[in-house]
């Protein structure tokens, strides 16, 4: 019989353990044929409310029975995620904006665009308007707080988009300059609802908003859609131009300029204005139900399997709009390569258990405001206590292999040194990450894992190509004119090495955490982690 000394037990384990880690290999073929299918016309843009999400939802279904994934909702895969599609009636409301008791002549969609945040069709307004600077409530930002224990109850409050800016005496103030979940407009609208408003209006810039007003203007000039069964927001929800914000502004004898200087400090305190948001806004209002997909490989230890990593896509996109031309948005990076990563990854992951369990999750509605994830943190399949981290694939890389591989966020948590170092196993570079001016980090679905305690970022393809940089990076600057347009489509050329990489980056470090002695921590301090230490998690 063979003897083995401990060291050369533990070598040989070792061995075993890189073997078996590199035998999980995530496959071209079927990355590419999943891509091509969740991109093409026959799913007409994978819109939610739309036929073509439906399609989805059983095309995922089957791949993910098919894959070898167990049923992650009892004994079935899909999670119902309930939703509210409004979209304002302008031509049927007499809702107005007046100043100094005279109307504003506004335009809805030019100068302004409203709608009801709670859901209900019809709302009768008379509300005065409070200014607010920046509408935050920050504790921990030395006790800034833009409401000073101001009543808001009743009122329309009209706000800043974006959060303070750094000065050369707190130059880390709110992340510096990055954005932090205070400067969203999401954050804006529920501190709001949270303090009894009866409305919102956001002053739009494009440096402010990091977009410009057409942005704006096609969300909300179509359906929009919210949580049906979530905390409701205030009546009234809305944007107005610059220009409108100086019209009114002016016409109750006050100077934006000067107010907006005044919100950049803490002592600022909100200023009533001589205005009100009056009138009939009416709505069309209607409810749907989409669904996540989730399947699970169970674990192999006896006591991690009770524990769960997540890899997160999105699967829709917008949809079928408008009457001519191309009316199909097939959204093919943004995000049928994701769930196409991920179904292409379930495959192997099913063939290949690790320790923990890993569920692979494609939630609804992400465009839509995350709404299919933030339902599914409502409501977990997995105890998020149990829940060692979420791993988010939205948009891969599908210009050609890179020697860097993105992880923005990581560093929140003992998920950067994981990804340093799955990043040196694979013979990568982790990208370098400056200031997040546009506050990514709170735009995609591994945040609403974040906002609910649960260590989380999105994973991102490089930049820094391994072949031909000139033309890649022309190939990269080329999509920007396509992100949410109708020509975001599948081109059967591409070179999916980058794809692949992506993908096997996401398993291998998903892998990574599955397989660690213990859950990853959030950085001392985060804010996120700071829930999970008050959830006891």
């Amino acid at each position: 019989m063979l003897k083995l000394v401990p060291t050369a037990i533990a070598a040989t384990l070792a061995l075993a353990s890189t073997a078996h880690a590199a035998s999980v290999t995530v496959q071209e073929a079927p990355l590419r044929a999943h891509l091509a299918f969740l991109s093409s016309d026959l799913l007409e843009g994978r819109g939610t409310g739309q036929r073509g999400g439906d399609l989805t939802v059983a095309y995922l279904e089957a791949q993910a029975q098919a894959a070898g994934l167990r049923p992650a909702n009892g004994n079935g895969y899909r999670q119902a995620v309930n939703i509210a599609g409004v979209k304002a009636l302008p031509q049927d409301s007499t809702v107005a904006l007046v100043a100094g008791g005279k109307p504003l002549p506004l335009a809805f969609g030019k100068d302004w665009v409203w709608a009801p945040g709670d859901a209900q069709p019809a709302h009768d307004l008379d509300a005065p308007l409070v200014f607010v600077g920046y509408g935050i409530a920050a504790p921990e930002e030395g006790g800034w707080d833009d409401y000073k224990g101001v009543d808001v109850k009743g009122k329309v409050l009209v706000m800043l988009v974006n959060d303070p800016a750094p000065t050369s005496a707190a130059p880390n103030r709110f992340a510096g300059k990055s954005l932090t979940y205070y400067g969203r407009w999401t954050y804006k609208f529920e501190e709001a609802a949270r303090r009894g408003a009866a409305g919102v209006l956001l002053i739009h810039t494009d440096a402010s908003a990091s977009y410009g007003w057409g942005v704006v203007h096609n969300s909300w000039m179509a359906e929009r859609f919210q949580l049906a069964d979530a905390d409701l927001g205030t009546g009234l929800q809305g944007w107005i131009t610059d220009a409108t914000a100086r019209a009114l502004f002016t016409a109750v004898g006050q100077d934006l300029d000067k107010l907006r200087a005044a919100a950049e400090d803490k002592s600022f305190r909100p200023v009533e204005l001589d205005a009100r948001v009056a009138g009939h806004a009416q709505a069309a209002v209607r409810t749907l139900q989409q669904f996540n997909v989730a399947g699970v490989v169970p674990g192999t230890d006896p006591k991690l399997k009770n524990e769960v990593v997540i890899y997160s896509a999105h699967w829709d996109h917008l949809g079928k709009q408008g009457d001519t031309g191309d009316t199909i948005y097939n959204g093919a990076v943004d995000n049928a390569s994701g769930s196409a990563g991920l179904l292409a990854m379930a495959q192997e992951a099913a063939r290949h258990p690790a320790k923990r369990s890993q569920m692979f999750l494609w939630v609804a509605a992400e465009e839509q405001g995350l709404l299919g994830s933030a339902a599914y943190a409502a409501r977990p399949l997995w105890p998020l206590d149990k829940t060692a981290a979420a791993l988010n694939l939205d948009s891969l890389n599908f210009v050609a292999a890179a020697k860097d591989i993105g992880v923005r966020g990581s560093e929140r948590s003992d998920l950067g040194t994981m990804a340093a170092a799955t990043a040196k196993a694979m013979h990568l570079a982790v990208a370098p990450a400056g200031p997040d001016l546009g506050g990514g980090y709170f735009r995609s679905d591994h945040f609403s894992f974040a906002k609910a305690g649960v260590p989380a970022f999105s994973i991102s393809g490089g930049r820094d190509w391994v072949k031909d940089k000139e033309a890649n990076d022309a190939k990269q600057k080329a999509y920007g004119p396509r992100y949410h347009q109708a020509d975001d489509e599948y081109d059967p050329n591409w070179d999916l090495a980058g794809m692949v990489q992506q993908a096997q980056f996401t398993l291998n470090l998903g892998r990574r955490v599955a397989d660690a002695p213990a859950m990853p921590a959030w950085k001392k301090g985060d804010q996120f982690g700071k829930i999970r230490e008050t959830a006891g998690r």
